[in-house]
């Protein structure tokens, strides 16, 4: 019959438009809100006070004007501005003007911030006491491995491993642990064990492993 392509020729063509699709997607992996701490730059609380177009880089940017209200990481300065991809699919963030926010992001040569979707930004009265105070934890496990664990039993490798079991069937007791809990070493043998500041004890997350 003409005027129909052969099917083989339309899954073809399916499949590539897929393909296309998934390449402009963002996709990030699972990360503890420790995890982005410690991997960003700068880590602020700031009020979104404007936002304009437009911006360095190699794509379309948006810029959030921002009143910053405090450093909890990087260089002790005055964040008035920071970027972020135009596009969703290059993982750039939507930020509401008169909102708070905790912000995670990197800082670039030229000295602006830039954040993305894979990074941390949650609006500051969204956040429990335990996560506010959990700022003050995140820098002591710098050197830990937190590790997403999705089935029973989450048992670590190493000593320096936390195993994030919020993604198992069994939650943990005391709370989701992205919420409450820092992965820390102590000087115990080096152990890295989830402690909360909610809850005046630490989980033990490692085995005495060699």
């Amino acid at each position: 019959m003409k005027g129909f392509a052969p099917l083989p020729l339309l899954l073809l063509l399916l499949c590539f438009w897929q393909l296309q699709e998934g390449v402009q997607a963002c996709t990030c992996l699972p990360e503890h809100p420790q995890e982005v701490y410690c991997r960003s730059d700068v880590v602020i609380r700031a009020k979104v006070v404007g936002v304009s177009k437009g911006g360095p880089g190699f794509f379309d940017s948006v810029k959030y004007h921002l009143d910053l209200i405090r450093v909890f990481k990087g260089p002790k300065k005055y964040y008035d501005a920071i970027y972020t991809a135009s596009s969703s699919a290059a993982c750039g963030v939507y930020l509401e003007v008169d909102v708070e926010y905790l912000l995670m992001a990197s800082l670039r040569p030229d000295g602006t911030l830039f954040i993305s979707s894979c990074d941390y930004f949650q609006p500051w009265k969204s956040l429990t006491t335990t996560q506010k105070k959990l700022l003050k934890h995140y820098p002591k496990g710098c050197a830990c491995t937190i590790t997403p664990c999705y089935s029973l039993p989450c048992i670590p490798t190493k000593r320096t491993e936390c195993m994030w079991s919020d993604f198992a069937p069994i939650k943990p007791v005391h709370g989701n642990q992205a919420t409450n809990y820092a992965c820390i070493k102590r000087n115990w043998k080096g152990f890295c064990v989830w402690k909360s500041p909610k809850v005046f004890v630490d989980i033990i997350s490692a085995r005495d492993v060699d």
